[in-house]
């Protein structure tokens, strides 16, 4: 039986912030960080996204170095994303398997510098159409689920064969995890991990992202057809156990926030690490508060950070990653 007040008072160990650390249920640290990285043309080259405050597009060069202050940092692996240039685009994708694109010549420039950090790649078309859809479209703009396997197949393959650690199928097409993972394999890649972004919503939260890698422009029509329902939930389960079967090592939610009960339902659910992936959107809508003094900018992006890992997340990515991680080494150095 639990002893009631004034025997038991809750407050005792909230007095103190040595107690509060001591009984703290949810710990958060750098390792629990991936960080998401825009990759763009150039040498020695930034542009700020202008729809999300404090990121940039960089050139492979610039890449390098912030994936080296991720290592510094205790952060254990930055994700990649293009901005393929336009003429570079075309309605099938076909740059996806240039093994001279900014996604395998930013991989390759990383393990040349033997930095010591994981590299995860975005597995999908949308960065690479000129149409903006993750996958092949027919002539009255249906996506082709069978038809993009195999570009998706040779896309992955294309990224392992040059540094990636971790392939993030986010394209939604069935079957996907099963094909990609039987290409790895017969190209020897045994031990290339596959993330799956298995339960992605189609989200209201993913704008200001398009406008990073350049695809919201161009996008025909909109993504319901292979990007999950916001309503549902039972789905997003039989979607997790889809890609499980087809041997994914990870699974992760999309977006994050608006959709930790999905987090915490497919952690009770299966034995596997799941991510969530705290999207533009999410990250914009925070920032935009904490320029304008709305929200405390240090304690809300530690917050909602530890939210994610509290719901059952192994890591999380997040634009917040080294800002987050910069706070976490100041306070273990005070």
């Amino acid at each position: 039986m639990t002893p009631g007040f004034p025997s038991l008072r809750l407050r005792r160990t909230r007095a103190h912030d040595w107690s509060r650390r001591m009984h703290a249920e949810t710990v958060l640290s750098p390792a629990d960080l991936i960080w998401p990285l825009f990759i763009a043309e150039g040498k020695a080259y930034r542009e700020p996204v202008a729809t999300m405050p404090g990121v940039e597009r960089l050139s492979v060069d610039l890449i390098v170095e912030a994936a080296r202050e991720a290592a510094d940092l205790g952060i254990p692996a930055v994700a990649l994303f293009p901005n393929t240039a336009a003429a570079a685009r075309s309605d099938d994708g076909r740059e996806a398997v240039n093994p001279d694109n900014l996604m395998c010549r930013a991989s390759r420039a990383i393990r040349d510098a033997g930095i010591d950090v994981g590299i995860l790649t975005d597995v999908a078309l949308d960065p690479y159409t000129d149409h903006g859809h993750d996958g092949l479209l027919s002539d009255d703009h249906r996506i082709l689920n069978d038809e993009t396997l195999e570009v998706l197949a040779a896309q992955a393959v294309n990224q392992a064969r040059h540094g990636a650690d971790i392939i993030a199928p986010s394209d939604m097409m069935d079957g996907r995890v099963g094909v990609i993972r039987t290409a790895l394999e017969a190209e020897g890649f045994k031990d290339v991990q596959i993330m799956s972004y298995a339960a992605k919503y189609a989200s209201a939260f993913y704008g200001p992202f398009r406008d990073a890698v350049g695809s919201g422009g161009r996008l025909v029509g909109d993504k319901k057809t292979y990007q999950m329902d916001p309503a549902n939930a039972e789905e997003a389960l039989r979607e997790v156990a889809l890609d499980i079967a087809e041997g994914a090592d990870s699974v992760m939610v999309k977006p994050g926030l608006p959709y930790l009960d999905i987090v915490e339902r497919v952690k009770s659910t299966f034995a596997v690490p799941i991510y969530a992936y705290q999207v533009s959107g999410e990250y914009a809508m925070m920032r935009m508060a904490m320029d304008a003094g709305i929200l405390d900018r240090d304690r809300g992006m530690m917050e909602v950070l530890t939210a994610f890992k509290r719901a059952g997340c192994s890591a999380v990515l997040s634009y917040f990653a080294r800002d987050a991680a910069r706070l976490m080494h100041q306070g273990n150095r005070g």
